[in-house]
């Protein structure tokens, strides 16, 4: 079992580097100029990455492995995910095709780095009691239809009878789920 999050091809966002003509490839945006942050660009210093290929284990035995491309939507789409299935009981279908949200109230990973401090981004589906409750909560709403966030891909193995199982994403018709 493997999970591998394929990353790129963002030329046509990466800034120019002045004066040498050329842009930054995907990571190398994550980096600062700023010579105090953890992701300055220094040699020896990593900055923090949005690739999060996911390997779930249980007594060293591979259960799930799950990913979603979506720079630093990435985690929290996973996380969602995680909690329904391992906490919530959810298939994985289902947890995939729950409504998703994620924060955007920290500045981006990649130029030009925006943020909305408590910003938080939905799919309508969420509700309209639940997103006045986050709107009564002092958060910065913004509505993204009904289908629009989220990609994750996940299969699955039950270890006590090697059945593989596998759940792919509706939205933006990227994905399919497929085994053999």
């Amino acid at each position: 079992m493997i999970s591998a999050t394929p990353s790129g091809g963002w030329l046509q966002s990466s800034p120019t580097v002045p004066g040498l003509g050329f842009c930054l490839g995907t990571r190398l945006q994550m980096t600062w100029l700023d010579e105090a942050s953890p992701s300055a660009l220094v040699p020896g210093r990593r900055p923090r990455t949005t690739l999060t290929p996911t390997l779930v284990l249980r007594d060293g035995e591979p259960l799930i492995a799950l990913g979603s491309p979506g720079g630093d939507q990435q985690d929290q789409w996973q996380l969602l995910f995680l909690l329904r299935v391992l906490v919530g009981g959810y298939t994985p279908q289902q947890a995939i095709d729950a409504p998703a949200l994620h924060t955007t109230s920290f500045p981006g990973s990649f130029w030009p780095r925006t943020w909305t401090p408590g910003g938080a981004v939905v799919e309508d589906r969420l509700g309209d009691d639940v997103i006045a409750g986050l709107e009564r909560r002092g958060h910065v709403v913004t509505r993204a239809g009904d289908w629009s966030l989220g990609r994750l891909s996940a299969v699955t193995r039950d270890p006590a009878t090697g059945l593989l199982g596998a759940a792919a994403n509706p939205r933006g018709a990227q994905g399919y789920a497929a085994g053999r």
